[in-house]
């Protein structure tokens, strides 16, 4: 009997062993504690602070100068007394603290340019309190980064980046700052967020944590649990000005190429396309025959720009760039601002009812942002006769003379002008204003010379049964892509 039930607990074993061998994987679970990981990174973590002096500005600080008559003996005598006081008056120094952390052991360092921005004086607190005058390699205000160097006496201690790509909601992440100048501060919490916009710039892109940063903590790293950078912390959304559980961080993956560049070339060198896009609606996608809403919609391309030079159109939606999906029109610059420049990629356009691919080889971004104008040639005007058109719900005339001057119009600009809208009509409900000029219309975006010529495009449009029609709207020098409703009934 004994033996029969050794036996029936080997089977047991070997039963359970083949169960949890087969086990699915999960994430791993919340450390017991973070106090090795902190002791590991704390080192790489410094405090900054910056200091500004205020120039003296001819601005009277202090009592006036009290009013005498005329000619009194005591008058110069004051006067002379309070200009002494004004120019012997020390300047007044403005100063920010931050965070940063090491990326190098020859003393390279992190933080963020809003940190930094406009510093006279920039010194780096080591985790020890070892004091370093830092100079400023280089930055990118358009990211929030920018890049010191330090002289240390000794090696300091460094910490990688890591690939935020694999970071997922609800992992857990450790952020390292100075907040309030308290110096070096353990937070830890989890990813709450991807992809965060937070209308900052064309490059938002950041990591949400509930992980408290405050104040201070600007510039500093946020951590995975393998001690790599994933993110940098550089936003918080608070009412009170503390922190809430809502935080932003500048992905490592957007970070890293931009410290890049910075540490190559003293600044960011981006791709450029040189076209002006928007969102695709649903109505913009019917109308341009378009299965579903997705891509960027160029609204207008920069003249001698890289999309002019080959051959990308007002009116193509952006569906692919350099094999990765657009998606949505704000994911587009992030993907040209990381493609290298002068690199030669593949460009998939979505054009009068078929998808084109184009060859681009990708300029670099200008620094002085080039003025935006249309490819368009220059068209002859056929028609001057102001027209109503009912199904859009405006008047439209040719360009002359005095309605360039009563509409503030440019000499160049092309087109018709709209007179007079409609309030209850379809350009009156896409609040389309008298003064704008319509460009192009339809699904072909054909350039428009006449308003007889935007009528018959309606009619066209609605004899082949379409609810909406496309037009390229132009008001105060920016275009625009608007769908009309002209659904009959």
């Amino acid at each position: 009997m004994t033996h029969i039930w050794r036996v029936f607990q080997a089977l047991l074993i070997l039963v359970a062993c083949m169960t949890w061998g087969h086990a699915p994987a999960v994430a791993r679970g919340a450390p017991e504690s973070f106090a090795d990981l902190a002791e590991k990174l704390l080192p790489s973590v410094v405090n900054i602070s910056s200091t500004q002096v205020q120039k003296k500005t001819t601005e009277k600080i202090g009592p006036e100068v009290p009013r005498f008559p005329e000619g009194s003996p005591f008058q110069d005598f004051f006067k002379e007394f309070f200009d002494r006081q004004q120019r012997d008056a020390p300047q007044r120094r403005a100063s920010s603290l931050g965070s940063g952390f090491i990326i190098d052991s020859s003393g390279l360092v992190v933080t963020n340019n809003h940190v930094i921005a406009d510093a006279d004086e920039i010194t780096v607190t080591l985790h020890d309190d070892t004091k370093l005058e830092a100079e400023l390699v280089g930055r990118d205000p358009k990211t929030d980064l920018a890049l010191l160097r330090v002289k240390p006496k000794k090696p300091l201690v460094a910490v990688p980046f890591g690939d935020s790509g694999k970071t997922r909601v609800g992992d857990w992440v450790v952020a390292i700052g100075n907040p309030f100048g308290l110096g070096g501060t353990v937070t830890a919490g989890i990813v709450s967020a991807r992809q965060r916009d937070i209308n900052s710039g064309p490059y938002d892109d950041f990591i949400q944590t509930d992980a408290s940063i405050n104040r201070g903590n600007s510039g500093g790293p946020m951590f995975n649990l393998a001690g790599e950078v994933i993110g940098i912390n550089t936003a918080i959304f608070s009412p009170s000005g503390g922190s809430v559980g809502i935080g932003f961080a500048i992905p490592s993956n957007l970070a890293r190429p931009i410290i890049g560049q910075l540490q190559e070339f003293g600044k960011a060198r981006r791709g450029w396309l040189g076209v002006r896009i928007q969102s695709v609606s649903d109505e913009i996608a019917q109308s341009l025959g378009m299965k579903e809403a997705t891509g960027a919609l160029v609204a207008s391309v920069t003249k001698d720009g890289p999309a002019e030079k080959y051959k990308i159109r007002v009116g193509d939606v952006i569906l692919k760039f350099d094999n990765k999906v657009v998606g949505e029109m704000r994911r587009l610059p992030r993907i040209v601002a990381e493609t290298t420049v002068g690199k030669a990629v593949s460009v998939d356009v979505w054009r009068k009812g078929k998808p084109v691919r184009l060859q681009i080889t990708l300029g670099e971004f200008p620094e002085d942002n080039a003025k935006l104008v249309s490819a368009t040639p220059q068209q002859k005007q056929e028609n001057t006769t102001a027209l109503t058109i009912g199904e859009l719900g405006m008047t439209l005339s040719a360009l002359t003379p005095a309605l360039r001057e009563q509409f503030r119009l440019e000499e160049d600009a092309k087109g018709v002008v709209i007179t007079e809208v409609a309030p209850a009509g379809p350009a009156g409900v896409k609040r389309i204003p008298a003064g704008a000029i319509v460009r192009k219309i339809g699904p072909d975006q054909e350039v428009v010379t006449s308003p007889a010529q935007v009528q018959a495009k309606v009619k066209q449009a609605q004899k082949a049964k379409l609810n909406t029609i496309l037009v390229l709207i132009e008001t105060g020098g920016t275009q625009r892509f608007v769908a009309l409703n002209i659904a009959k009934g």
